[in-house]
């Protein structure tokens, strides 16, 4: 008895979103098919030239913008940036740093230090908790 293994696929939008592309800005073939498992890892593995003009220069999806600017996706809503923005528009707000990049980026450095302040409390009640009792 042979084992038919089936072929995971997925749509164009979840392949584009683990390529950490604007789906968008992708070719028509690709919007249009349904990507398997092994597809996505040959594109990850060796990406044609489409995919590294994407990840160059954009657009790029919210994600990657508000990684590149240090923030959060909260952040460039509230900051009125809804759309994807390639690579140069990111620069241009990165030099001219206007007064909402400012405050969400003093935003965010605060989300971090008190991610960082909650982990040490927890690992620090982990540690109480290991030790034998008098």
């Amino acid at each position: 008895m042979t084992s038919h293994q089936t072929i995971q696929t997925m749509k164009p939008a979840t392949a584009a979103k683990k390529l950490g592309v604007y789906l968008e800005a992708t070719p028509a073939e690709f919007q249009d098919s349904v990507v398997s498992r092994n597809e996505l890892s040959a594109l990850q593995a060796d990406p044609p030239e489409w995919l590294l003009e994407l990840r160059r220069n954009g657009p790029h999806p919210r994600p990657v913008v508000a990684a590149k600017l240090g923030i959060s996706i909260a952040g460039l809503a509230r900051g009125g940036v809804t759309d994807a923005l390639t690579t140069e528009q990111i620069d241009a707000l990165k030099r001219d740093s206007p007064e909402w990049l400012q405050q969400e980026r003093a935003t965010q450095a605060e989300v971090r230090k008190e991610a960082v302040r909650i982990k040490e409390k927890n690992a620090a009640r982990g540690d109480q908790s290991r030790r034998p009792r008098s």
